[in-house]
């Protein structure tokens, strides 16, 4: 092997070396955030569920105060329970299906 071909060897293993290291880097990158990306995921599921029962707590509240009767609210109390007593039959039809 001639000087020429013993520099250009060298050359080669340095940028082998370093592509290496640059992979590894990047593979840890890569790792670092599939984890942080799992963590928002979770993150935005529990987020969701909270949202969710925000919903259902809501919706129970808007039912106990448009049930309490109160004298000007009969109409819309009227109106409320007839939409639950249509929402509980559409239910069990689905059930009798």
């Amino acid at each position: 092997m001639t000087d020429e071909d013993k520099k250009l060897l060298s050359t080669f293993e340095a940028r082998l070396r370093h592509l290496i290291y640059l992979h590894d880097e990047l593979k840890r990158e890569n790792a670092e955030l599939k984890q942080l990306l799992k963590a928002k995921e979770e993150e935005c599921a529990k987020a969701h569920a909270d949202y969710q029962e925000l919903e259902r707590n809501y919706a129970n509240l808007k039912n106990a105060t448009t049930i309490s009767l109160n004298g000007s609210d009969v109409k819309e109390t009227k109106l409320r329970l007839s939409q639950l007593v249509r929402e509980v039959d559409k239910c069990i039809a689905l059930l009798n299906e």
